[in-house]
């Protein structure tokens, strides 16, 4: 089958490939700008994006809206270009600066979950940048949707489905997690969230690309989410090993060690199931005093939850992958050798 390129509003990507969002710090500027170069949409994350700076303790917000605009930046540079994005998480502390800091950027899309971004239509009103909500259910869709549509008129540029498979936070229950697990077909979720957002279609007279991520690994599994009716398709773990990850060697060496049962589900302290590298620290169920609150989840009760997820990621990034909490995909097992961007894209793509 022909790969047709991804388009989103009056935004082109050649390749219908984007690249996952993946914090803290595994994608910043040199992998998402790396990924546009080729074609896709390269994605940086704004997940605590200024762990590197001065002041970050101090002022975590001002450092990493600082960052932000830096690596997007850096990106442009680098994407020759190409299509960048970020991905916000909803339920991130000040949510709108971090929007509204895309926005002063020039940012080509904004892709947000962790939660449903209720109030993202209005935060990025009269502005070029497009509006990518990430939804696990039909369910999720809908209520999302409908309340756009509700109170301001608006649908959204794209749709980002993000099945049980997918790495770090997950849109999902544990018990819906078991039931996949069990050979539960999720292939029908995907369906039916095709055909509500044909209604959104209809109903705004435009097209709303979709887009699936969640254990996407293979030129074959593209084929089959394309041929299930997605428009593209968003891969994270795999570029995690390519030299232009942002990450630290031993971050990707961790997922180059993983075996499968290596790999499972985690309680995060901010309330959802993850998947992750089953490490000493995930197996280490001891609690963890906060020492310093960086103020990243609006929900966050840092007095009594098991550890900082902010301090463990920032710790994962920086190369210590043992005693950190280190988030991959299901198939991150299958990863047994470093690569580059350019030879990833092309073996995504070179069989379709």
């Amino acid at each position: 089958m022909a790969l047709l390129p991804l388009k989103i509003g009056d935004i082109i990507a050649n390749i219908p490939i984007i690249q996952g969002g993946m914090g803290v710090g595994i994608s910043l500027s040199n992998l998402a700008g790396a990924v546009a170069a080729e074609g896709g949409i390269g994605v940086i994350s704004a997940a605590q994006i200024g762990y590197g700076e001065p002041g970050f303790a101090a002022n975590s917000l001002k450092a990493n809206l600082e960052a932000l605009s830096k690596h997007i930046a850096l990106a442009r540079e680098k994407a020759r270009g190409g299509v960048i994005g970020v991905n916000i998480m909803s339920v991130t502390r000040k949510y709108e600066e971090y929007v509204k800091c895309c926005v002063e950027n020039k940012v080509d899309i904004i892709i947000s979950g962790a939660g449903l971004p209720l109030n993202l239509p209005e935060l990025v009103k009269n502005s070029a940048t497009k509006i990518a909500p990430i939804v696990s259910s039909v369910k999720a869709a809908m209520v999302l949707l409908k309340l756009w549509n509700k109170r301001y008129n608006a649908t959204a540029d794209a749709v980002v489905i993000e099945g049980p498979k997918a790495g770090g936070h997950l849109g999902f229950k544990l018990e819906q997690l078991a039931e996949y697990e069990n050979g539960k077909d999720y292939d029908e979720e995907i369906t039916g969230i095709l055909s509500y957002i044909e209604t959104q279609e209809d109903m705004f007279d435009r097209k709303i690309p979709v887009v699936f991520g969640g254990g996407v690994f293979t030129a074959s599994d593209i084929r089959h989410y394309m041929e299930l009716g997605c428009d593209g398709v968003q891969i994270a773990s795999r570029f995690v090993v390519t030299e232009e990850c942002d990450a630290h060697p031993h971050f990707k060496q961790a997922y180059l060690d993983a075996k499968r049962e290596d790999i499972g589900i985690v309680n995060s302290p901010v309330g959802m199931p993850g998947r992750a590298i089953l490490n000493r620290f995930a197996q280490n169920h001891e609690k963890r005093p906060v020492k310093t609150c960086y103020n990243c989840m609006g929900h966050c009760d840092h007095v009594n939850i098991p550890y900082c997820i902010s301090q463990s990621l920032i710790d994962a990034v920086n190369g210590d992958t043992q005693d950190a909490l280190v988030f991959c995909g299901e198939n991150a097992y299958r990863l047994n050798e470093m690569t580059t961007v350019k030879d990833l894209m092309r073996e995504l793509t070179g069989s379709l």
